[in-house]
């Protein structure tokens, strides 16, 4: 009889224990699963660090042989007009000319009044913008010489980049960081809650883009990171 007893004083203490243990298991639970989301944006500006300027030109004809003088002579000119502003040779390249026979041309039009249409392309890449903006203003003084610098070709647009996205990214996290704290926190107060640890941090993709259609030499940069944070009683 006293060990009946015992063994269901045991039993009784055990699922006191186990109901106290669920009862604990639970509430922390509940405590872990009180998570805030929030969002940290950081955006910077930058100036490009890169530009790339091809200097097209067009020139049309019947004989090769002319054209093929008329090409080597403006590349000769636009390349001396280029070392006058003190651009190097490394910035320099000259693409191979490219050339359509409207003859061969399969849709080609009746009664076109020259055979041959050649483009030719003179690419400056350097890493002095501003050097290289300046010099875009100045293009003109090719024109005394009979060079139109073409545009308007997709293929032969400016293009200005920033390659030190490396450099800024620890910044531009910790201020996207330090911003989705900030929202955390502001979210706790007015909960009457306190801001517990981290649960899950995504950094989210940079992106760079133009500032403005007028300024493309100025990058606007951006990060989200989201930050999942515990709450606390």
């Amino acid at each position: 009889m006293n060990n009946r007893v015992i063994e269901a004083t045991i039993l009784a203490i055990g699922f006191i224990i186990l109901g106290l243990t669920i009862r604990n298991g639970i509430t922390t639970f509940k405590e872990k699963d009180r998570v805030v989301s929030v969002k940290g944006l950081a955006e910077m500006e930058f100036p490009a660090d890169k530009v790339t300027w091809p200097l097209m030109f067009k020139d049309i004809g019947n004989d090769l042989n002319t054209l093929y003088n008329n090409i080597n002579q403006k590349n000769s000119a636009i390349i001396e007009f280029l070392k006058s502003k003190h651009v190097t040779d490394e910035e320099i390249s000259v693409s191979a000319p490219e050339i359509i026979d409207m003859q061969a041309e399969r849709y080609r039009m009746d009664n076109v009044p020259y055979r041959y249409n050649i483009t030719s392309v003179i690419t400056v890449t350097s890493e002095n913008v501003d050097k290289i903006r300046a010099i875009i203003t100045e293009q003109n003084e090719l024109l005394k010489q009979g060079i139109a610098i073409t545009t308007g070709d997709y293929r032969y647009n400016i293009a200005y980049d920033f390659t030190k996205l490396n450099e800024v990214k620890p910044q531009m996290i910790e201020e996207a960081t330090k911003n989705a704290r900030n929202a955390a926190e502001k979210f706790a107060v007015d909960s009457n809650s306190k801001l517990g640890k981290i649960k899950r941090a995504n950094q989210g993709q940079f992106s760079i883009n133009d500032r403005d259609a007028n300024t493309p030499y100025i990058k606007t940069i951006r990060v989200v990171t989201t930050v999942d944070y515990y709450l606390e009683d």
